[in-house]
């Protein structure tokens, strides 16, 4: 069994390469597509009933036996101001959603692979929030073989047309024709630049 950093830092990973799973509530099991916002908890636009609820739970599970499970706890928050922000953010990486209610999903606890683990350890701000954006525009100005080799290679998921929609120091986060596969560093970027570097090379 891993030691505890190293099970936390398994499931985050997780977390940022299966952003569609299920969502527990009320007896329900519903459909989810969630987006990790700049400040660390997971945005998603959501049902009423699931904001309502107490007991919630979201499974994000591989094509396996594998799942993350998270105990969740949901703020619901207007689309307007700099929360509309967040909402741009989910549909560029999911489209359009299909309930107009949002919300933030505050992880409590989480429950991977035998391990309990606190829940505020997985929700990682941004350090490069405010620069975010401009890397994306930088990595999807990058000849588009390029980056589909780069993805490929370093995932092993053939990507047609990649767009990449969202960069840390941990991964970027690729936009492909049906999903998002995220794209891990071998080792943490300290800056943009490095992983632009990264990419080009990867692709050469």
């Amino acid at each position: 069994m891993p030691s505890g950093e190293v099970a936390i830092d398994l499931a985050y990973e997780w977390m940022r390469g299966h952003l569609r799973g299920f969502l527990r509530f009320d007896g329900e099991r519903c459909p989810l597509k969630v987006v990790a916002s700049p400040q660390g908890p997971l945005v998603a636009p959501v049902m009423v009933a699931m904001i309502t609820s107490t007991d919630v739970v979201l499974e994000l599970p591989d094509d396996g036996d594998d799942h993350l499970h998270l105990m969740v706890s949901l703020e619901q928050f207007a689309e307007r101001g700099e929360d509309a922000a967040l909402c741009d953010r989910w549909r560029i990486y999911h489209g359009k959603p299909e309930d107009v209610n949002w919300a933030r999903l505050h992880i409590d606890a989480a429950r991977f692979r035998g391990m309990y683990i606190d829940g505020s350890t997985l929700m990682r701000p941004n350090p490069w929030a405010g620069s975010e954006s401009a890397a994306c525009r930088t990595a999807n100005a990058l000849p588009k073989t390029a980056l589909a080799a780069s993805v490929e290679r370093l995932t092993g998921f053939d990507v047609e047309d990649p767009v990449v929609v969202g960069a840390d120091p941990g991964g970027i986060d690729v936009r492909r024709r049906f999903d998002v596969v995220r794209v891990s560093a071998s080792t943490p970027w300290a800056q943009p630049d490095d992983m632009i570097g990264s990419i080009s090379r990867s692709a050469s």
